[in-house]
């Protein structure tokens, strides 16, 4: 009974938490309390293959202990995927309150320390060509990880949260997209800076942010006057998201963001704007053709920059409207561009919210009577829209409508890890109406609070893809990187933007230091090589004047 007690008690201590420090010291009580701690400890379980990894793990140890680099490679180059054993399995992650099994983490450890230790190699036995070989090729077969902002109207701000709590772990992806209220905050973070952003969630500017937009943000997708809405759109998207294209963001930042948008006219198909696909249209205009509310606001058409820096239309026959609609979470378009396969997702959108359950477990029945719902929901809205279509010339907009409803229910919205809010339901008079300061506020303290409980997971499942990353970084940009006259760029590269501003900053630093290391040198012999030929002078003159010079005994 005082154990119970206790254990209620540290949940909501951890459900007041403010830092996610605090949050991990009252979850590992919880965990030594509630026996799971032990649960971490024993390998043994049927959700995964435990023997599986724990031969793994012993046998990296072993390559690596008696220095076999060839076998290292090869276990490695077998070895590489994000579920070996069944250990990405999401119940993995849910059973205690921090972390996983141990062994897990450990394998994932040894796995990371082993790809910087085959990086940094200094052996024959393992050639240059053959590590960039191996590094690019596995980087491409074990994927990365996306983040997929949802739309959400004003519920927007619950983004924020949880964008300020990976960054703050070092865990943001590079590859985020967003829609609607979603395409904003992806908007913000990928022309954002580290740095700049560190200071737009300083608590300070939060609060003055909040108490500006407190109105703003509330009519900006749900008003009722589209002319004064659109406007204020325009204001608040002007002051947050500067007047660069994508490919301009992903050089200052780094970042892959992506924003989907949808045609405001029959017949046409979603679209994901990004630094590949788009690379000259306007982050700006991108946003805005995304929170663009059928109903709501006004299709917008995109503006891109032409060749000589002007503002022009991008297919000016189309005109977008809000992306969620269509697309709302775009993973098959990530994996395509980017080679992601492992999706966090933060979802506000009202439709999905009520039958997500985020890192809560719920039971079998549950979970498959939701299922069913929604499937019998599709076929019917199929059946519907199949009646709309054969009549759609003398129904059009309403043709139109059912395409939307359509699209609405036939997406999937879910991911491998999801962060949703602990409401499961949104009151919609709220969603429409005038949201204060501390409402606001609220939202954003309620998106990194509900990231908590998920950062384990996403530290444990993204580490050797963030390891990748950073090795790959360095062989192209840093200090591993190679003489391309010695080595040949491998055909499975990274599927990626061209480099940012700070890789090629970081590239002519490089190549500087190494023009410092060889000038010393090339001095050095000139002073040698006319050492030498002064001496080579001298010992002439000598001979010239020697008595032996037949020449001279002549004279």
């Amino acid at each position: 009974m005082r154990t119970s007690r206790k254990l209620v008690q540290l949940e909501r201590q951890m459900a007041s938490c403010s830092t996610y420090e605090d949050w991990c010291e009252a979850a590992l009580e919880h965990d030594a309390l509630s026996g799971k701690r032990r649960w971490r400890e024993v390998d043994q379980t049927t959700q995964y293959d435990y023997s599986q990894i724990r031969l793994r793990l012993d046998r990296l140890r072993s390559l690596r202990v008696r220095h076999d680099y060839q076998g290292l490679l090869f276990t490695l180059n077998e070895g590489i995927h994000g579920n070996m054993g069944g250990m990405g399995r999401s119940s993995l992650y849910q059973s205690s309150k921090f972390g996983t099994k141990h062994l897990i983490e450990q394998y994932i450890d040894e796995v990371a320390d082993s790809l910087r230790y085959l990086a940094e190699l200094e052996s024959d036995d393992v050639t240059l060509q053959q590590k960039l070989d191996f590094f690019y090729r596995a980087n491409i077969c074990f994927g990365r990880s996306a983040l997929m902002l949802s739309g959400g109207g004003v519920l927007g701000f619950y983004h924020l949260g949880v964008v300020k709590t990976l960054l703050e772990q070092g865990l943001l992806p590079r590859v985020i997209s967003g829609s609607s209220a979603g395409a904003l905050v992806a908007g913000v973070v990928g022309s954002h800076t580290d740095e700049e952003l560190k200071h737009f969630f300083d608590p300070g500017n939060v609060h003055f942010e909040a108490e500006r937009e407190a109105s703003v943000f509330s009519r900006m997708f749900f008003g009722r006057n589209p002319q004064i809405d659109v406007r204020d759109l325009e204001n608040i998207v002007a002051r947050l998201v500067p007047e660069i294209t994508f490919q301009e963001a992903y050089e200052k930042t780094g970042r892959q963001i992506s924003i989907t948008v949808a045609p405001a006219e029959a017949h046409q198909r979603s679209r994901l704007l990004n630094a590949v696909t788009s690379p000259n249209v306007y982050v700006r205009s991108a946003v805005m053709a995304s929170c663009a509310v059928p109903g709501v606001f006004p299709p917008v058409m995109l503006m891109a920059k032409n060749v000589h820096g002007e503002a022009q239309p991008y297919l000016p026959t189309r005109k977008w409207v809000d992306g969620s609609i269509a697309d709302d979470l775009p993973a098959k378009r990530l994996s395509r561009l980017y080679s992601t396969n492992h999706y966090i997702v933060s979802m506000v959108n009202p439709i999905a919210t009520p039958f997500l359950r985020g890192s809560r477990k719920s039971n079998g029945l549950s979970a498959a009577l939701g299922s069913l719902g929604v499937g019998i929901g599709r076929e019917v809205l199929n059946f519907y829209r199949g009646v709309v279509q054969k009549n759609g010339d003398n129904w059009p907009r309403f043709n139109l409508l059912m395409n939307g409803i359509h699209s609405l229910i036939d997406q999937e919205y879910s991911g491998d890890i999801n962060i949703v809010p602990s409401f499961r339901w949104y009151n919609p008079a709220k969603i429409l109406s005038h949201l204060s300061e501390k409402e606001l506020i609220s939202l954003m303290e309620g998106g990194a609070h509900s990231a908590f409980p998920n950062i384990e997971a996403i530290r444990i499942c993204s580490k050797i893809s963030r390891t990748m990353e950073e090795i790959l970084n360095r062989f192209e940009y840093g200090d591993l990187r190679p003489d391309s006259a010695q080595v040949r760029r491998p055909r499975a590269s990274r599927r990626r933007p061209p480099p940012t501003r700070a890789d090629r900053e970081a590239q002519r630093e490089q190549l500087a230091s190494l023009e410092v290391a060889v000038k010393p040198r090339s001095k050095a012999k000139v002073r040698v090589k006319s050492r030498r030929k002064s001496a080579a002078s001298t010992s002439a003159a000598d001979k010239k004047d020697s008595p032996s010079d037949p020449g001279r005994a002549a004279a």
